[in-house]
C-alpha cells in the first residue's frame, strides 16, 4: 500500500496502517499488506498511477487529488457546501455513489473504497484577517480540488501541495494561507507556529472521504472470501477514522486555543454567502466537462437536495436546540 501521507502521520497515515493490520489479521495472514509512506516507494501524488500500473497493489489517499485523471473523481472526496460525513456515507453505501465511483475508476484498472472520513474540516490558517470577500483577492492558498477552483473564482490563487510541504511553504511565505484537515492533524504539522488566525468552518470540505483503491487485476485474483474481507475492512476503517477525528479534534482545538494562543475566527456571513454562490457555479460548470462527471454530479446533487431536508429537522435542529442557553 502506497500512501499520500507522511509515514505514521496521525489519523491519516495511522489510518492506513490500521487498515493494513486489519486486513492482515482478518485474513489470518492470507493477505499481507505493507504500508509505504509518501515518498518511500513513489511520490505522494504518484500513487494513483503506481497502483493503476501494478507497481503497488493498493493506494491510500483522497480522490480530489486525481482531478487531472478524472474530473468526476473529486465528488468522491469533498464538494464545497456538499455532503457531511454522515450524508456522504449514506450516498456512497445506499444512494448509488459507490457504484458510480467504481465506474469512474474502472477505466484506470482500480477498485475504489471509502477508507476514512475527517468530518467537517477547518477553514484554514491565515496570516491576515478575512473580514470580507475582498480579503480573498490575491491570496495564495494551499487548497485542493473544487475548493481551489472556488478560491480562484473569488480572486485567490490555489496551490496544490502534499501534506509534508505545507509547513515550510507557509512559514517561508511561499503561500499566505493553507487548509489541511482540522485541529488534530494541523497541530501535528505545527501549523499554529506559522500562522496566527484559524478560521472555521471548512466550507470546502464538509465531510471529506479518504480512499483506498486496489489494483483491479490483483483484487479480482483474490478468492471471494478475501475480497469480502477487504471490502469489510474498508468499512470498519471508514467508520473508525471518523470516530477518531471527532475525539482528537476536540482535544487538539482546546490545546491550540488555550495553550498556544491561536485566534479562532468564524468566517463572516457575507464571505460564506459569496463562497456558497461561487461554489454552486463552479460545481455546476465542472459537471459539464464530460458525460461521466455530469452523471456523478446529477446523482450527488439530487441526493444532497433530498437528504438536507432530513438533516435540517434531525441533526441540525437538535444541535441548534442543544446550544440554547
Amino acid at each position: 500500500m502506497v500512501t499520500t501521507w507522511p509515514k505514521n502521520f496521525p489519523g491519516l497515515g495511522t489510518g492506513a496502517n490500521q487498515l493494513a493490520e486489519m486486513i492482515n489479521k482478518m485474513s489470518n495472514g492470507r493477505i499481507q499488506v505493507k504500508v509505504y509512506g509518501a515518498g518511500e516507494l513513489v511520490g505522494p501524488l504518484e500513487i494513483f498511477d503506481a497502483v493503476s500500473r501494478g507497481t503497488a497493489e493498493m493506494g491510500h489517499g483522497a480522490a480530489y487529488y486525481w482531478k487531472g485523471k478524472s474530473t468526476a473523481a473529486q465528488f468522491f472526496a469533498a464538494v464545497p457546501f456538499g455532503l457531511t460525513a454522515q450524508e456522504m456515507n449514506a450516498w456512497l453505501y445506499h444512494g448509488g455513489g459507490m457504484e458510480l465511483w467504481e465506474e469512474v475508476y474502472d477505466k484506470f484498472g482500480l477498485v475504489p473504497g471509502a477508507a476514512g472520513n475527517t468530518g467537517v474540516q477547518m477553514g484554514g490558517w491565515f496570516n491576515k484577517e478575512i473580514n470580507s470577500v475582498e480579503d480573498l483577492k490575491g491570496l495564495k492558498m494551499r487548497i485542493p480540488g473544487l475548493g481551489g477552483e472556488v478560491l480562484k473564482r473569488a480572486g485567490g490563487t490555489p496551490v496544490l501541495l502534499p501534506g509534508g510541504e505545507i509547513f515550510p511553504s507557509l512559514q517561508s511565505g511561499a503561500i499566505d494561507a493553507t487548509e489541511w484537515v482540522g485541529p488534530y492533524n494541523d497541530m501535528a504539522f505545527g501549523l499554529h507556529k506559522a500562522a496566527k488566525y484559524y478560521y472555521y468552518p471548512g466550507w470546502h470540505e464538509p465531510g471529506t472521504t479518504l480512499e483506498c483503491f486496489i489494483n483491479k487485476e490483483a483484487f479480482m485474483a483474490l478468492p471471494e472470501d478475501l475480497q469480502i474481507i477487504v471490502r469489510n475492512a474498508l468499512r470498519v476503517a471508514n467508520q473508525d477514522m471518523l470516530a477518531e477525528f471527532m475525539t482528537k479534534n476536540n482535544q487538539a482545538l482546546d490545546q491550540l486555543v488555550n495553550q498556544h494562543g491561536v485566534e479562532l475566527r468564524n468566517f463572516p456571513e457575507d464571505v460564506m454567502r459569496k463562497l456558497r454562490e461561487i461554489s454552486d457555479e463552479v460545481v455546476a460548470e465542472e459537471a459539464q466537462k464530460d458525460e461521466m462527471t455530469k452523471k456523478v454530479y446529477d446523482s450527488f446533487i439530487k441526493f444532497r437536495d433530498q437528504v438536507q431536508k432530513w438533516t435540517a429537522v434531525s441533526e441540525q435542529a437538535y444541535i441548534n436546540g442543544r446550544s440554547l442557553s
